[in-house]
């Protein structure tokens, strides 16, 4: 099942997809993977990405992700409500999350999560993840309780100058 938005696209989105998608191929000749992201404030681009996972040995940079960080740099904050963001494909669950975290208003995307597996890209596993018992994840996970484990959120939560998100 792949997210949908919930109004028609305008003529801006259908620009600033063809953005994205001239990232994503531009990308690809410059060694970075086949996905470009933007973020627009306004009606006006305010941050690209693309995807830099080998580029960078880092496993986090996604084109959304690395647009939004830019964005985020770019306007000077970590909330990017009143913002879309336009990806050549579907974001991946931790795109995807990224976006929630970041208070994104929408997202616009292209090509989809099966588009994606054909190209050798197949996170259709992690949109089901949490669905399945962690006993058979890829990656073991353990909760090992510990008595100070509330430490740092009694913390946080006395701090008088803390900045909520």
């Amino acid at each position: 099942m792949s997210m949908e938005t919930r109004s028609a696209p305008d003529h801006r989105q259908s620009r600033w997809m063809s953005e994205a998608i001239r990232l994503a191929t531009d990308s690809v000749a410059t060694g970075g993977g086949p996905f470009g992201a933007l973020i627009v404030s306004g009606g006006e681009v305010v941050a690209t990405g693309t995807n830099l996972v080998t580029s960078n040995l880092d496993p986090t940079a996604h084109a959304e992700v690395t647009a939004i960080r830019n964005a985020c740099r770019a306007l000077n904050t970590f909330k990017l409500d009143g913002c879309i963001l336009v990806s050549s494909c579907e974001p991946c669950p931790m795109c995807l999350a990224s976006a929630l975290w970041s208070r994104l208003d929408s997202i616009v995307y292209a090509a989809d999560r099966d588009d994606a597996a054909v190209a050798g890209f197949d996170d259709r596993a992690f949109y089901e993840l949490f669905t399945d018992p962690d006993s058979v994840w890829p990656t073991t996970v353990h909760h090992l309780p510990a008595e100070d484990r509330t430490a740092p959120f009694d913390a946080w939560q006395v701090k008088a100058d803390r900045i909520e998100y």
